[in-house]
């Protein structure tokens, strides 16, 4: 039987500033392949609920406060509410959302949550466990990594934000619901 041995101060040869960055050393590679990796290890168990990924995100919008517009779900997931509509639409038609239209403005779509779109929060629970199997990581250590993460995007949009080169939507404040 041949052992593997692992030298454990191992450290990375020195980058040639002229050349290009390998990819596994750019942090945008590492956390695109990390959120490729846990969507993957989602479908299976959203695939059961009948859901995609994004569909999953706006319930998640949702379950922190019911009956936004479609326009503060675009805004809390740093996206376009066109992106957001055909989204709810199909939340919508699989029966976990209502869409009404303003009264006050036409505009405006607000999005409620149906008891199959409460309910189904209880049985998304399973995705939190599947990552934390999967990714051999504790709660504390996962929640951690995804406090520096956030740190890190707040820091590139408040920049962006500054430089005025920002995406649709990112220079609002975290978390608001204009």
């Amino acid at each position: 039987m041949t052992k593997l041995l692992i030298r454990m101060d191992f450290q990375e040869p020195p980058m040639d500033m002229n050349g290009p960055i390998p990819l596994d050393r750019q942090l945008c590679f590492s956390l695109y392949g990390t959120s490729m990796a846990i969507t993957r290890a989602y479908k299976p168990l959203l695939d059961d609920l009948g859901l995609t990924y994004p569909q999953y995100l706006v319930l998640n919008v949702l379950w922190e406060e019911d009956g936004q517009t479609v326009s503060a779900i675009a805004s809390r997931l740093a996206l376009e509410s066109s992106t957001i509509t055909p989204l709810v639409k199909r939340l919508e038609h699989a029966g976990f959302v209502e869409r009404q239209r303003s009264a006050a403005d036409e505009r405006q779509v607000h999005v409620r949550l149906t008891k199959s779109g409460r309910d189904v929060r209880t049985k998304s629970g399973c995705l939190v466990e599947r990552l934390l199997q999967r990714s051999g990581m504790t709660r504390e250590e996962l929640a951690a990594l995804n406090q520096q993460v956030q740190r890190l995007r707040n820091a590139l949009v408040t920049s962006s934000c500054a430089s005025q080169t920002n995406f649709a939507g990112d220079c609002e404040e975290p978390g608001s619901n204009s």
